[in-house]
């Protein structure tokens, strides 16, 4: 029981989790009172204080009229909610349907070729046998066509989503593989890190909408190919340009506080460069260049919704300016549930990051 006990306990901490850690303690009667308190003040008091939240929204809303009606409550919220999840299952019903039929007609056009071609085949005059081959010809690629088609339903919360993760995660990979060589070099040469400071104390800056139309120029003048919406990969630029800036300026501290010791035991064993960068540099480095990302895939993340709203890439930035354009209570109700949906995301990718950066802290996680 006990080996079980600590298991849960590590795995606790592993995740982030480490405010459920009383109630694991208080079940095998570890200092009841204690756990008490602990359960009380790490959750209890935030269950209530976002009740207490939901109350004034509630009391606040019901006063405050709009363009679109009423402000939405957080009744509204949750109705547009289940709405929105309707439109979800009903989408996908529909897809479906959709397949099924198709693949219905490809097997009915598949038929009536084999039966054209056959057809061909019994003794006709050349006139009649060049009818039923260009016949089944058709009736062939009438059936390639069903195969191959695809559903074009509305986007739905999901599809949006998914979007949306995909384009941070491109920005994100691309601004760590700007900041990451850029950050250890600063690290390990002073006059490099001299000459990049001014670039990175300009441009850190500099806001997200700034951004923009530079990234939809460059674009939509040396992008051709057909593999990425234009959309998708100017917010994905804009995302690598705002948050590259914490991974890099976080991996050169890191590799400018490494011990000068394990740098002196590396020169006098004459490792090579590249040995003495994966194998002292970087591993050194690591809680920090990952404290870096975490940052840097949270800036990507709150940059991105903008980015998309501007630029119309169809992920949750421009969902939300969708219903905004729609101007009506149901509308703005689900404004509310996507600023939920991207809030929660945010959360999660955060609580990701903190498991990364715990599995190769060298100390004691901490909570977060």
């Amino acid at each position: 029981m006990k080996k079980f006990k600590h298991i849960l306990l590590k795995t606790l901490d592993v995740a982030a989790l480490s405010v459920f850690e009383p109630i694991v303690r208080l079940c095998y009667g570890e200092d009841p009172r204690a756990q008490l308190r602990k359960i009380g003040k790490f959750i209890l008091i935030p269950i209530v204080a976002f009740i207490l939240f939901l109350g004034v929204w509630h009391v606040t809303a019901s006063g405050i009229e709009t363009k679109f009606g009423k402000m939405p409550t957080p009744g509204v919220t949750w109705e547009q909610t289940k709405v929105m999840v309707g439109q979800v299952f009903e989408n996908r019903r529909s897809e479906k349907a959709f397949y099924v039929e198709q693949k219905t007609k490809a097997q009915e056009h598949e038929t009536k070729a084999a039966q054209y071609a056959a057809a061909a085949e019994l003794p006709k005059n050349a006139s009649q046998k060049e009818a039923f081959l260009a016949e089944s010809n058709a009736q062939a690629e009438l059936a390639v066509n069903a195969r191959s088609a695809t559903f074009a339903g509305t986007p739905t919360i999901i599809y949006r989503v998914v979007h949306s993760l995909k384009t941070v995660f491109l920005g994100f990979m691309l601004a760590t593989l700007i900041a990451l060589p850029i950050g250890i070099l600063c690290g390990l040469n002073p006059v490099f890190m001299a000459a990049a400071s001014p670039i990175i104390q300009i441009f850190k800056p500099v806001s997200p909408v700034a951004w923009v139309p530079i990234a939809m120029i460059l674009v939509g003048a040396l992008y051709s190919g057909s593999s990425m919406q234009p959309a998708m990969l100017s917010s994905a630029i804009v995302v690598a340009m705002c948050s590259l800036w914490p991974t890099l300026t976080n991996t050169a501290l890191g590799v400018a506080s490494i011990d000068k010791d394990h740098l002196n035991v590396a020169k006098v064993l004459r490792l090579g460069w590249w040995t003495r960068l994966f194998k002292i540099v970087i591993p050194s480095s690591l809680p920090l260049i990952f404290a870096g990302l975490r940052i840097s895939l949270g800036v990507g993340w709150m940059v991105l919704i903008a980015a998309e709203l501007l630029v119309q890439n169809p992920g949750l930035g421009q969902f939300v300016w969708d219903r905004f354009q729609d101007n009506s209570a149901a509308a703005f109700g689900q404004i509310f549930v996507a600023i939920f949906i991207i809030g929660i995301i945010g959360f999660f990718l955060d609580r990701t990051m903190i498991i990364l950066q715990r599995s190769v802290s060298f100390d004691a996680p901490a909570g977060a």
